[in-house]
């Protein structure tokens, strides 16, 4: 029996992950003509009033899901598509909405085709529905042909694929009008639990965690700071029925350390550590699995109060983007460069900055830079003379790139371009350490590079930085050194082995190492890894002269979309010729999700997106005189001068 017991625990438990991985062929090929819903006015509507249409679609939706808001715009254009041909479009959101609210956030989201509300989740239980956004899609009997996804945009909830290759939901339809069968009549929806999840305390939950006297707390300390209303989290956090509707996710996500959003292992303490405890996570681990008990609302603690003012206190200097960008409902993401004159008529030294956005829901992140040269200026000018196309929805100030600014600073000295930083979200305002600065020059303009992310909705922003300048003398010019790999006038002059930045197409794991020297003493404040989409792994290590490595950071799981800067709770010294290396691993093949290329072609570095680049940033300060000298080259290779 001993034997036998785990051989059937392991048969169940592969059952159960097969039963998983089914697809829901639930009423498929069966007549679907009793579906009724309730208007925005109230009055019930039966989807049989749509006789004599080839083929209805309905489709379930939440305004509560940011996939399947992600989705109101190409179903609004395949709806305006497909109504010259006979389809009928329907909207269906299953639960407890209020109708004024739904007619509300239709027209906030420019919802093209009618959309109803299923209080009693009778037509959801009519199709199974299980997801949102999920389509069904009935021929001119009502007999139910599709059902499943829009497309293969997502390969998972809130992982979206850089590419769709598969649109399910536009050639099912495409067969019904051309009198054949449907491909794939069956396909697995992604996005989130269709209507409000039921809750059922289990027995004896009442005397254990509960929602208002345990959860509440670790959701303020850990996730308020984004998830709450006009904040960059896709949902809110704020209220029991949001946190019930996203119970088994909280659940899933922070115990596999994905939220809080923190991608580091091992390595040094951080200042903007975001951790959460391991008690906290077992905390909401234990409430979901007890059925998400509420508890009595008397135990809960007061709301937390977000101060909008600067962390800083007034800054010296704020910039603000002049007017409104706007960012279209549906498309790529936009990386948008804003100029703004800062009017200085001397040279200064920035000790701390700000950034914020007007719009946090669509901001992911800042990089903030200084130029002299006139390019971006000119850029811009460039944007701006380009006459608007009537289906650009992204407009405004500022200019487009792919990545970075749009081109490449000279080597000129003095120097005419630099950066301090960026921001990302849950990022707190920092000063720098006393004496050191970032040199912004008399007559400079600050390029904020911003990311844009879609919300499934035309939305707007303005962002603005606040810079504190130093008081004091600075002694110490800040600096952040770029360890990555050697360019090639360097492999030429020192006639070094060719290693040209190029990942191969298929390959799943492709190495790249690159390293630098420091040619004096320094001092180690901060870390900030980069690379693009098929990035895999990256870490960032210090050697001192006959010592042993020292990791600055390590991501075993790197993610594009979470890019931000370490700072060291303990500055670590650089002695003249320590080696900084940074390596990092690629999976260019098909079965990367991120790959922007299908099928995978060879990727060289560069600055566009599906480009890669592979960058240790590192911020130092020097411990003399002058600014820290960098070598690509090891230095007992350098040409000797004076005999030195």
């Amino acid at each position: 029996m001993s034997r036998t017991l785990p051989l059937a625990a392991a048969l169940l438990a592969t059952l159960a992950a097969r039963a998983a991985d089914e697809l829901p062929t639930d009423k498929i090929n069966t007549k679907i003509d009793r579906l009724a819903l309730t208007a925005a006015d109230g009055k019930p509507f039966a989807v049989a009033s749509l006789q004599g249409k080839k083929a209805v679609v309905v489709v379930f939706l939440s305004f509560d899901c940011p996939v399947s808001t992600s989705y109101c715009s190409p179903l609004s254009e395949m709806a305006k598509w497909y109504a010259d041909k006979g389809v009928a479009f329907v909207g269906v959101v299953a639960g407890d909405e209020p109708l004024d609210s739904l007619a509300k956030r239709a027209a906030e989201y420019k919802l093209g085709f009618p959309l109803y509300a299923d209080p009693k989740l009778s037509a959801a239980d009519a199709l199974k529905a299980t997801t949102v956004p999920e389509a069904f899609v009935l021929d001119h009997n009502f007999v139910l042909r599709y059902r499943g996804r829009i497309d293969d945009g997502y390969s998972a909830r809130l992982k979206r694929n850089n590419a769709v290759t598969a649109h399910d939901l536009r050639d099912a339809l495409d067969a019904l009008l051309a009198g054949k069968d449907v491909p794939t009549p069956v396909t697995k929806p992604v996005g989130c639990p269709v209507g409000r999840k039921e809750v059922v305390a289990k027995p004896g939950a009442a005397g254990g965690v509960t929602f208002h006297k345990d959860v509440l707390p670790v959701l303020q300390a850990n996730c308020q700071g984004c998830h709450r209303p006009g904040q960059v989290g896709p949902f809110a956090l704020v209220t029991y029925k949001q946190a019930v509707n996203w119970a088994e996710d909280i659940k899933e996500y922070t115990a596999s350390h994905k939220m809080p959003p923190w991608k580091p292992v091992g390595g040094p303490e951080y200042v903007n550590a975001r951790r959460m405890s391991d008690k906290d996570i077992k905390t909401l681990a234990a409430w979901v699995d007890a059925g998400c008990p509420e508890g009595d609302p008397k135990d809960a603690p007061p709301p937390v109060k977000f101060s909008d003012e600067w962390q800083l206190g007034p800054p010296d200097l704020v910039l603000e983007v002049p007017e409104d960008f706007h960012v279209g409902a549906a498309g790529k993401d936009v990386f948008r460069c804003f100029v703004l004159p800062t009017g200085l008529t001397e040279d200064k030294y920035i000790v701390g900055y700000e950034v914020k956005p007007g719009n946090p829901r669509v901001v992911h992140h800042t990089l903030n830079y200084w130029d002299l040269s006139g390019k971006a200026r000119e850029l811009e000018k460039q944007q701006q003379a380009r006459k608007r196309r009537p289906h650009d929805e992204d407009h405004g100030p500022g200019y487009s790139v792919a990545m970075g600014v749009g081109f490449f600073p000279d080597r000129s000295e003095p120097p005419k371009f630099g950066g301090f930083g960026g921001w990302a979200p849950g990022q707190m305002a920092t000063k720098l350490p006393e004496g050191t600065g970032y040199y912004l020059p008399k007559g400079a303009e600050v390029i904020i590079q911003t990311h844009y992310h879609r919300t499934g909705k035309p939305e707007t922003d303005r962002v603005k930085i606040g810079l504190y300048f130093a008081k004091g003398p600075v002694e110490k010019v800040w600096q952040v050194l770029p360890i990555g790999p050697t360019p090639q006038n360097l492999r030429q002059v020192f006639r070094l082995e060719p290693a040209p930045f190029e990942i191969p197409a298929g390959k799943s794991d492709h190495r790249v190492k690159a390293s630098a020297w420091v040619l004096n003493d320094a001092t180690v404040y901060a870390v900030m890894p980069h690379m693009h989409l098929i990035g895999r792994q990256i870490k960032v290590t210090m050697t001192p002269p006959g010592g042993d490595p020292v990791t600055l950071v390590d991501i075993p799981d790197w993610d594009y979309n979470w890019q931000e800067t370490y700072w060291l709770k303990t500055p670590l010294k650089a002695k003249a010729g320590t080696r900084f290396d940074v390596e990092a691993v690629y999976d260019n093949s098909l079965a990367n999700p991120n790959n922007p290329f299908n099928p995978p072609r060879r990727i060289t570095f560069g600055e566009e997106t599906t480009n890669e680049m592979m960058f240790g940033f590192v911020s130092v300060a020097p411990d003399g005189p002058g600014r820290v000298r960098m070598s690509r080259i090891d230095p007992a290779k350098l040409p000797k001068r004076d005999g030195k």
